[in-house]
């Protein structure tokens, strides 16, 4: 069992007319939330966990999977 101390959350969602689309959207979830936070931080346990819109687990994006835009960090 996990223990979260922090956590944001979509709870509106994003509808996408192609599931091919899902992990380019999670990565710019996990982008923004990255730049939002400002200052380097330790994302190697943050995760985008994707659900559909019944609330069924998709997948999982490790943020340290994210191509992200170091002069952010």
């Amino acid at each position: 069992m996990h223990r979260w101390s922090h956590a944001v959350f979509d709870r509106a969602g994003k509808r996408l007319a192609d599931p091919l689309l899902i992990w380019g959207h999670a990565e710019r979830v996990a982008r923004e939330v990255m730049q939002s936070c400002g200052g380097r931080l330790d994302w190697s346990s943050w995760i985008v966990d994707v659900h559909d819109s019944k609330g069924r687990h998709v997948g999982t994006l490790d943020f340290s999977d994210v191509r992200e835009l170091r002069q952010a960090a």
